[in-house]
């Protein structure tokens, strides 16, 4: 009698938990198990998948906001990205440094992220039901047009500049001095600094270190975000994805609740990227928000997200997945066949790991 209970049971949470995720979870945990034999540090890979998602996971929570009010999977991201990138760039021009730099980012890019997230939701209101189709090119064309902005925006600072002309942009731009690992470093946890304290050794745990400021900030934003998706406002916009008609016979201006969201989105994606930048110690121009996009669309669907319906744990879990793939799968191989093959390794991983998120299923009930 209990055995088919027992079936029951455990069909109901692979079905919950997803097979496909369990599989990569499977694959992941054998990379882990694997490190020692083929000479890798285990540890140094710990730190390593802490930090990439310290950096990441604020930018897939940008995802959440748009899904919940029905505008889908925010392929829009470079926009979001390019406000982040102007409130960084304005910073540093207007003489800000240390973490006072990051602060003033966040204030600068904010403004952006309003003004451009207004533009971008009354756009996506116009066109219901090709939102992240749509939502695609406006992340083309907005990084376009901010290659050529790069070079034409009256920025003088030398930190940033081109040294010949003393204008434009360059592509890489150093934190150093400015707001690198503003928040990484706040209340950081250094195993090696702590043994060094102590006058002990830790062995294999001296390479582990943990960036808690980056860690409470994403914390905190999480938290504020699911606050609000259970307050009044934040039900009105689950209530629009789920039935935009019933929710608008109920009462509720659909058409501001879905802008609401857009701009939400692009906030939290100005703040992502910054905090991406303050964690990876540059700042990237041109074509580089868009290396972004499929990445973050991919981690929230790995982590078991729907076009309709995504959660706090979605976030957490994808972009430890996805940032847990890409960093061991190609260090354990090189370590394997003894060739430096990373990079090559990486792009195959990654791009699998998107292609595999864009073709799951994608429509759920709330």
């Amino acid at each position: 009698m209990g055995s088919p209970g027992y079936a029951i049971g455990l069909r109901y949470w692979l079905d919950r938990l997803g097979f496909p995720r369990l599989i990569i979870s499977g694959f992941l945990l054998v990379l882990f198990v694997m490190t020692p034999f083929v000479g890798v540090n285990l540890f140094m890979q710990i730190t390593n998948i802490i930090n990439r998602f310290s950096w990441n996971a604020v930018l897939v929570l940008a995802m959440v906001p748009m899904i919940h009010s029905g505008c889908g999977l925010n392929f829009g991201l470079p926009l979001a990205v390019i406000c982040g990138l102007l409130g960084g760039t304005l910073s540093i021009q207007l003489g800000f440094t240390g973490p006072m730099s990051f602060v003033m980012a966040v204030v600068l890019a904010t403004p952006f992220a309003v003004l451009f997230g207004l533009g971008y939701g009354a756009l996506l209101n116009r066109i219901k039901g090709g939102e992240m189709m749509i939502a695609t090119y406006v992340g083309f064309s907005v990084m376009s047009f901010f290659c050529m902005m790069w070079l034409l925006l009256p920025y003088t600072s030398p930190t940033m500049v081109y040294g010949l002309s003393g204008n434009g942009l360059r592509p890489t731009i150093s934190l150093d001095g400015f707001y690198n690992q503003a928040l990484a470093s706040f209340l950081e946890i250094d195993f090696a600094k702590i043994a060094a304290k102590l006058g002990t050794s830790l062995g294999p745990l001296e390479y582990i270190k943990i960036p808690t400021g980056s860690l409470l900030v994403f914390a905190l934003l999480a938290f504020a975000m699911w606050a609000f998706l259970h307050t009044k406002t934040g039900t009105a916009m689950t209530a629009v994805g789920s039935n935009p008609v019933f929710a608008k016979a109920a009462g509720i201006n659909v058409d501001r609740i879905r802008t609401l969201s857009v701009v939400m989105s692009s906030w939290l994606g100005a703040i992502g990227i910054l905090i991406y930048q303050q964690g990876f110690g540059f700042i990237q121009l041109y074509n580089a928000p868009n290396n972004l996009t499929m990445p973050t669309v991919a981690a929230i669907l790995i982590g078991g997200a729907l076009v309709n319906k995504a959660t706090i744990g979605n976030v957490i879990i994808g972009t430890i997945l996805f940032q847990g793939m890409v960093t061991m799968t190609p260090t354990v191989m090189n370590a394997m066949v003894h060739m430096d093959m990373s990079e090559v390794i990486r792009i195959i991983v990654s791009n699998g790991m998107v292609l595999y998120a864009l073709t799951r299923k994608t429509e759920g009930t709330k």
